[in-house]
């Protein structure tokens, strides 16, 4: 059966209790615990901060995962750890086999892993193969070498063009704003080549045509795979290989098109040579048995060509960027949703769903605007209009709750169970974010999702540490929203989180099926049936008609919000039911 028609409203048997169903997925046998998993993102420097500097750290991760286990989570996945001069938040990486005195030591890293595996939590790690920092040993003895040497054939030198190469070899842009080239000076003190770097100047590209590039990898691999980690998440894995030549982009030149994002065609993104890269990758976790997964950060147009890449031989999963950009566009949602598990469903492979993490704004705050935010794709400042903070977390417990009834894996960041809005009053001069800097204050950047938790209302900084002020400031709000606030109040954002996990494990609705309910799917509502459990989300401004079945949980109770009518749906809320 072709996308096309299932997103058609198209009549199926009737139940005993409904009169139109649309089915799209069966429910799967296939084993991997990652197929269902729901794994939480940790991003060290803001999660818990135990030595006191201000920074989030290892034994801060180790300190609070037993909450993250009383949470539900099956796993985390832990943002960059590794040695770096910290330009970009540690994705700027100096040294892949060793820990950022930062964030504690490769014994602190043991003693973590020793920690989840005590607590069954598997460990995911961050694996950054498209750029290192310009303070890597690697590069450093390229700008020594000189042009033409196997050491500067490690990155993507070229010279410039025009007069005397004053002109960057192409027109690629840096996802931070500006060239994607920098020209250095060569060690005679004369200017010299032109080095690549889709993101800052100081995180020049690895030339993944070089043998010596895969090689090095495969060591990095291994070295953290003996030490115990279930597997990588791989940052932007769509963009590793190039294209021959280096070509012009005849569309926006940071990969955009007008048609989205990246371009289908963009010389940059998306090379078929990456696909012989993950094979050999997954080769090499099978060989330390087959629990050990990739996931790909991979932004691929369109799902069914993101599909490729969890191939049996290849990716385990894929981010599905789509879902999150889809927001609570009912139709949006509802082709997405089919998509993902119409064109995973073809590999064999799981969907996932997200809805936050560290580089967008938080979707509590997203969710707070009726309409696009003031910078849709980019954070939000002091002088934006400023979101509506109840009516984001009441839709947000509704987005999540819709999510978490999905068949599939889960991807949750870190807070979201805290219902955090984005920091969106962060001064200027102390942002963090290269986008900021390198944009002059044109973009705010991420600053805002990355700003440190809040764990205990009473205790200094909210209880992230009792030292140093955090890496970025706290907005006042952050006490009320502590986490042992809300342990505390059964109808607490966190306290939904739990028991919409503990559901989810016992009913096994990540491995289920989903068919479309037409009788409750609307222009502001949207009906699933995973199995016997029917998930009804109303994003109108007018409640609507409860169905019939036994009610499991409903969004609304964990909100603040009013009491609603046990015959209604209210507006901006999601209920679980148990049908025959």
């Amino acid at each position: 059966m072709s996308v096309d028609s299932l997103l058609s409203v198209e009549a199926y048997e009737p139940t005993a209790a409904f009169t139109q169903i649309t089915p799209v997925h069966d429910a799967s046998d296939a084993h991997g615990w990652w197929r269902s998993a729901v794994i939480y993102q940790i991003y060290p420097r803001s999660f818990r901060d135990l030595n006191g500097d201000g920074v989030g750290d290892l034994a801060g991760i180790t300190e609070e995962l037993g909450k993250l286990a009383a949470l539900g989570v099956d796993a985390v996945w832990l943002s960059p750890f590794y040695r770096s001069p910290q330009r970009d938040a540690g994705y700027d990486v100096s040294d892949y086999c060793d820990v950022d005195p930062l964030f504690g030591t490769l014994t602190d890293f043991d003693a973590l892993i020793a920690e989840a595996n005590r607590l069954n939590l598997r460990v995911i790690a961050d694996l950054v193969p498209n750029h290192c920092s310009d303070q890597h040993v690697a590069f450093q003895a390229a700008l020594q070498a000189g042009p033409h040497s196997p050491e500067r054939n490690m990155f993507i030198f070229r010279d410039g063009l025009g007069p005397d190469g004053n002109e960057p070899p192409n027109n690629w842009q840096s996802h931070f704003g500006g060239s994607a080239w920098t020209r250095i000076i060569e060690a005679d003190g004369r200017p010299g080549q032109w080095f690549l770097h889709l993101f800052d100047s100081s995180q020049p590209d690895f030339n993944w045509d070089n043998p010596a590039v895969h090689a090095e990898f495969e060591r990095v691999l291994r070295f953290w795979l003996d030490r115990g980690i279930s597997g990588f998440r791989v940052d932007v894995a769509h963009a590793l290989v190039k294209a021959a030549g280096l070509p012009n982009w005849g569309g926006r030149a940071d990969g955009n098109s007008s048609d989205g994002f990246p371009g289908q065609d963009a010389p940059m993104f998306g090379q078929p040579a990456l696909h012989d890269i993950y094979r050999r990758w997954r080769s090499i976790l099978e060989e330390y048995g087959p629990d050990r997964i990739l996931c790909a950060e991979a932004n691929v147009d369109p799902l069914p060509r993101l599909a490729l890449w969890v191939r049996p031989d290849e990716m385990h999963q894929a981010f599905n960027f789509p879902y999150l950009h889809a927001g609570l566009d009912v139709y949006r949602l509802r082709h997405t949703i089919t998509d993902s598990l119409v064109s995973l469903d073809a590999v064999g492979a799981p969907s996932t769903w997200v809805l936050s993490n560290h580089d967008v704004v938080r979707h509590v705050s997203r969710f707070g605007y009726d309409g696009p935010g003031p910078r849709d794709g980019d954070g939000i400042g002091p002088d934006d209009v400023q979101p509506n903070e109840e009516l984001g977390r009441r839709r947000a417990a509704a987005a999540t709750m819709f999510m978490l009834g999905l068949p599939g894996g889960a991807y949750l960041y870190q807070g979201e169970e805290l219902g955090l809005p984005d920091s969106t009053t962060i001064p200027a001069a102390l942002r963090q974010d290269p986008t900021f800097s390198r944009t002059g204050g044109a973009r705010i950047g991420r600053d805002g999702c990355r700003v440190p938790l809040p764990w205990r209302s009473a205790d200094a900084n909210a209880g992230f540490g009792d030292g140093k002020d955090p890496w970025l400031p706290q907005p006042e709000s952050w006490p009320a929203l502590a986490r042992d606030k809300q342990e505390s109040d059964p109808a607490s954002h966190l306290n939904l989180y739990r028991a919409l996990l503990a559901e989810r494990a016992v009913l096994r609705l990540g491995e289920g099926s989903l068919a479309w309910v037409e009788d409750y799917c609307s222009g502001s509502s949207l009906a699933y049936l995973n199995g016997y459990i029917l998930v009804v989300m109303n994003t109108a401004h007018q409640p609507m008609p409860m169905p019939p079945g036994e009610l499991i949980l409903r969004s609304s109770r964990h909100v603040g919000a009013e009491p609603q009518a046990p015959d209604q749906i209210s507006s901006g809320e999601t209920v679980w039911l148990k049908v025959s």
